[in-house]
C-alpha cells in the first residue's frame, strides 16, 4: 500500500520534469516595428493618464464637498 502511494506521488513529478527538461526558453518576442500611428498612441496614453489624474482630484474634491455639507471637520 505505500509503495502506490509514493508512486502516485513521484509519477506526476517525473512526467512533469521530463516535459519541461527538453525545451529551451523561448526568445522574446521581437519589439513592435514604428508606425505612422505612434505619434498619436502616445498622446491618446498621455491624455488617459491626465484624465486618470483629474478623476482622482475630481473624487477627492468631492468627498471634500460631502463632508462639509454633512457638517464633519476639514481634515
Amino acid at each position: 500500500m505505500h509503495v502506490s502511494r509514493c508512486w502516485k506521488l513521484i509519477l506526476p513529478v517525473v512526467f512533469l520534469a521530463a516535459c519541461s527538461a527538453g525545451k529551451d526558453a523561448e526568445p522574446a518576442p521581437a519589439p513592435p516595428q514604428k508606425t505612422v500611428f505612434d505619434p498619436l498612441t502616445q498622446q491618446i496614453d498621455r491624455a488617459q493618464k491626465v484624465q486618470g489624474t483629474v478623476d482622482e482630484h475630481q473624487a477627492d474634491t468631492r468627498k471634500q464637498v460631502e463632508s462639509a455639507e454633512n457638517g464633519e471637520a476639514s481634515r
